[in-house]
């Protein structure tokens, strides 16, 4: 049995399946499209990142050979998952090793850029760059403010954990009602999503990216916050209307935002980069070796128990 790497990845977790099945890394940094299609056909399964494209091309190359498409990442949008199904593959996610290095990220970048961390980081580095002083340099503390957690799944229950231990209060939207345990448990209130906009200090977004989702924070609802509401997105770039946050930040709508992922990326709207009130990231929310070794290792253990056949996996198609 053989399995095909998209991209190069630290080799710690894949000691199990190395020890079951031949793995093939690329030798650079990541496989092409082309190399990919003419390599396929000849493997079982399949590893994606979220660099790479899983799109009917290659998964037209795969059928036949492959059965399972094990992604490297909680996020799936870069797979036609639908088409994957349609031929018979079988798509996988990897879940629970994002969980706190990405709840991390977005209370990372709730700090930086109520703190103003990153403008200030910057301005320091240039020859008369700011001025000190006590009324200088003011930024917004976090400590009794309001946070609202679009998706409270459990990254955003992560993330309300770690809001809660810093004094802030906890709303939320989520399809479902949390059990009234959880709630509870975070002193959370569950708000539909206009009035979570007009009530919350900060927002930081936790949802996957679906058709319902897509520009779920457009222009609209960006004049729903206040001008003094923080944007936290570490989910996917595409829920954010991304030239319409673009906007709100050049206009004063909202005050400021810190971004991990991007509509359009890894290219970035070019007004985003001279722009102070946004602290930037590429991408790296789960970017810990610890979280990429754990991950490889839920790939693994996706593929191994897939071809022992037990049901036990974290298949999303």
């Amino acid at each position: 049995m053989r399995v095909l790497v998209s991209t190069r990845l630290l080799p710690d977790g894949f000691t199990d399946l190395k020890d079951r099945f031949e793995v093939v890394f690329p030798e650079k940094e990541l496989f092409s499209k082309e190399e990919v299609m003419n390599l396929i056909a000849g493997f079982d399964a399949f590893v994606s990142t979220f660099q790479f494209n899983v799109d009917k091309d290659v998964i037209d190359a795969a059928t036949g050979s492959v059965r399972i498409i094990a992604n490297f990442g909680v996020g799936y949008n870069n797979i036609d998952v639908a088409y994957a199904a349609q031929c018979g593959i079988v798509v996988t996610n990897t879940p629970d090793p994002v969980i706190e290095p990405t709840a991390e990220q977005a209370f990372a970048l709730m700090l930086a850029a109520a703190r103003r961390i990153a403008e200030c980081d910057r301005k320091m580095r240039i020859p008369q760059g700011l001025k000190w002083g006590v009324m200088e340099n003011l930024g917004q503390s976090l400590y009794g403010k309001t946070l609202g957690i679009i998706g409270m799944g459990r990254i955003g229950q992560a993330v309300a954990r770690r809001a809660t231990a810093s004094g802030m209060k906890i709303v939320y939207y989520n399809r479902a009602r949390l059990a009234p345990e959880l709630e509870s448990c975070y002193h959370a209130q569950r708000m539909e999503l206009d009035k979570l906009l007009e009530t919350s200090d900060v927002i930081s977004i936790h949802t996957p990216l679906t058709e319902e989702t897509y520009h779920l924070i457009d222009r609209h609802r960006l004049k729903q916050m206040k001008p003094t509401a923080i944007l936290i997105n570490t989910a996917r770039g595409a829920v954010v209307d991304e030239a319409a946050l673009v906007e709100a930040l050049q206009n004063g709508i909202i005050s400021s935002a810190g971004l991990d992922v991007y509509e359009y990326e890894p290219i970035l709207t070019p007004e985003l980069r001279s722009l102070d009130n946004v602290v930037l990231a590429p991408h790296n929310g789960t970017a810990t070796i610890e979280a990429r070794i754990e991950m490889s290792r839920f790939v693994s253990q996706n593929i191994i128990r897939y071809f022992a056949g037990r049901s036990d996996i974290s298949k999303v198609n």
